[in-house]
């Protein structure tokens, strides 16, 4: 069994359900959260509109760099079969993908053991 964590934009996730769910994937965990990349401020921006006197320099500068600093994002949580994992990333590749940065990220880890709570059932058969 593998975990398959997916970090996806807030406004892709009902498409990404319906998706999975449509090709027999319906369980997952969905939690928002607050992330960023590699793409860095460019605080030139805040300087030109500051000499265009559109905004205070302190002002401008802390809305800018506070909006730049933790973007809104959705992490999909899933536990497949192995077999699955290919099929599972393919789909949420297929429906998250723009090509623009901030698509997303997916992490395929293994899982050494799921349980059931309620009826301690193990392995395969807990999923």
């Amino acid at each position: 069994m593998k975990e398959v964590m997916a970090i996806i934009r807030m406004n892709m996730i009902n498409k990404t359900k319906q998706e999975l769910s449509k090709e027999g994937f319906p369980s997952l965990t969905a939690r928002k959260v607050l992330g960023r990349g590699k793409k860095k401020v460019d605080f030139s921006l805040i300087q030109n509109l500051v000499n265009q006197h559109v905004m205070e320099a302190p002002q401008l500068a802390e809305e800018v760099s506070e909006q730049h600093r933790l973007v809104p994002k959705r992490l999909l949580t899933m536990i497949v079969n192995d077999e699955d994992v290919k099929k599972v990333v393919s789909i949420i590749m297929e429906v998250n993908s723009t090509g623009s940065p901030g698509d997303g990220k997916i992490f395929v880890l293994p899982i050494m053991e799921t349980i059931r709570v309620r009826t301690g059932e193990t392995g395969t058969a807990a999923i």
